[in-house]
């Protein structure tokens, strides 16, 4: 399956919350589709579980492929496996080029990422999926740090996670700890992702 490229408005309708960022605000409410306005049919339980998933996936720009590498990761690992699998998500480079401030939106952050405008610990890198660890810097690289696009984001967008601090001098963040799931503010119900992975 390769990334979605469609409309995010019809997406964000669908879940009835702007998922692709305050940047994307839903201007209405109403499901997408001929008949969504009238289309309020019941949701199954496995119908749910399959939603947040859905929704997670968006949210953080991934495949089905890479988000369930994801969740064999975190189920292999001692912890809640629903809170192990989103800091995970919140750990990727991009995820924390967003998080910055650096770029508007994830989308954006993984392109600033692949386009080699991003160092991690000083040292350029263009995967997005990297798993930041704590105490790496990571940063805009020096020779692109006037880019209109960048300094743009940056003056709209600050900081938006508590684990995270910003030095405005050198365009350097730290990732100082992997976040707890009470930090981070996406409305997803990972438990029902769990059970939907442990059907």
């Amino acid at each position: 399956m390769s990334r979605y490229t469609g409309s995010k408005s019809k997406v964000s309708r669908r879940f009835g919350e702007p998922i692709f960022g305050r940047e994307k605000e839903i201007k209405r409410s109403t499901p997408p589709g001929q008949h969504g306005a009238k289309r309020k049919r019941k949701v199954s339980e496995y119908g749910q579980q399959l939603l947040e998933k859905q929704k997670a996936k968006y949210i953080y720009g991934m495949r089905e492929g890479q988000f369930r590498i994801f969740f064999e990761r975190a189920k292999a690992k001692q912890g809640k496996t629903g809170d192990l699998l989103l800091q995970m998500c919140e750990s990727r480079l991009d995820n924390v080029v967003y998080r910055l401030g650096i770029a508007p939106t994830r989308a954006a952050a993984r392109q600033l990422v692949t386009h080699r405008h991003i160092e991690v610990d000083g040292k350029m890198l263009n995967i997005p999926s990297y798993i930041v660890k704590p105490g790496q810097t990571v940063g805009v690289r020096e020779k692109d740090r006037g880019m209109v696009a960048i300094t743009s984001s940056l003056e709209h967008r600050p900081v938006s996670g508590q684990w995270l601090t910003w030095d405005p001098q050198t365009m350097t963040g730290t990732f100082v700890q992997v976040p707890e799931r009470a930090e981070i503010p996406e409305n997803i119900n990972e438990q029902a992702i769990v059970e939907l992975y442990s059907r």
